[in-house]
């Protein structure tokens, strides 16, 4: 693949100076769990970790990335309050939260520049 690429196309592409970073989570929930007490941990998660920090979860229930809810990308702040979030809560065994990856190329190494 071309390493010379134009602005134009280096921000379509989301690399170099637009790589936007996110996080990967996993988790696990306590094995008593029944799925509606899934489903509240997960609707308190999108709105009280998610919407409030003006993050978005792509996933499931167990294992996901979180990402910029607009253009951009997540902040390593961003990523302690939703990890400090996660480890406060009852229903969860074990918490995994990865550092900042490349959210759109997940094996690219992050810029020194994002």
């Amino acid at each position: 693949m071309a390493t010379n690429r134009s602005r134009r196309l280096r921000k379509k592409l989301c690399v170099d100076e637009f790589q936007e970073l996110g996080f990967e989570l996993n988790l696990d929930f306590k094995e008593d769990l029944d799925d509606e007490a899934i489903d509240a941990f997960l609707d308190a998660f999108l709105t009280e970790a998610m919407d409030a920090n003006g993050l978005d979860y792509v996933g499931g229930d167990d294992f996901g990335l979180v990402c910029l809810a607009n253009r951009g990308s997540v902040t390593e702040e961003q990523r302690a309050v939703v990890e400090a979030w996660l480890k406060a809560r009852s229903e969860l065994t074990a918490v995994t939260v990865s550092p900042l990856i490349d959210a759109w190329h997940p094996e690219t190494p992050i810029n020194p520049v994002a």
